[in-house]
């Protein structure tokens, strides 16, 4: 059970009467890492919220390559299931589990009540959207101007960022989420243990470089 103290401290800019409602309507759910959450055409019926763990969201072109989105983290909420819901669109994305998580699901009947009720709810909404709108512009950048060495030097420093110096990720992950071979993200990733910016482990490695 969620309590009122730590729904707080993960969103700490609500009103007080938001807390309240959330926890009275949404649902505390539970998946194991590795769990699809989204799928291309789905219809969705609530909103997610983070509580535990992180969610990745990404895309998949005709012949199955991915295309990595962003992560979802504690305290954050998919922007892609806020939008379906007020527009009563299906999801152009999929999003999987990372880890083991937690998140609230918040019926969609309640979505345009509390835009109404509740100004934290409707200021937490527009910072959801721009966030993740920056968050894209940012990897589409990537992806349009920078060569495959940059691209994979971004994605390991974002990781780093949310999950620490220690890298739990096989180079095929990798290739997925920047949607190339597993041959040049080994090649890559050599030659970044060549410059002294990685230690290689067995199914891992560790980020150095200063």
């Amino acid at each position: 059970m969620l309590s009122k103290e730590k729904l707080t401290k993960l969103f700490p800019d609500w009103e007080d009467g938001l807390y309240d409602a959330i926890l009275n309507e949404a649902e505390l759910k539970e998946v194991k890492a590795g769990t699809t959450l989204l799928k291309m055409g789905q219809n969705i019926k609530s909103a997610m919220l983070v509580v535990e763990g992180t969610i990745k969201l990404y895309q998949e072109d005709e012949t199955g390559g991915e295309y990595f989105m962003y992560h979802l983290n504690p305290g954050e909420a998919c922007a892609v299931t806020l939008v379906c819901n007020y527009h009563h669109e299906q999801s152009q994305v999929l999003a999987k589990a990372v880890t083991d998580i937690q998140y609230l699901a918040i019926p969609i009947e309640f979505m345009e009540k509390w835009l109404n009720e509740f100004k934290s709810w409707h200021y937490f909404v527009i910072k959801t959207y721009r966030s993740r709108y920056e968050e894209l512009l940012k990897t589409i950048h990537e992806i349009a101007f920078k060569n495959m060495d940059e691209r994979l030097e971004f994605y390991i420093l974002k990781y780093v960022k949310q999950f620490g110096a220690i890298v739990n990720l096989t180079h095929q992950d990798i290739a997925n989420d920047l949607n190339t071979s597993r041959e040049v993200i080994s090649r890559l990733l050599k030659k970044m243990e060549h410059n002294g910016w990685i230690i290689m482990n067995r199914n891992s490695f560790d980020w150095i470089k200063k």
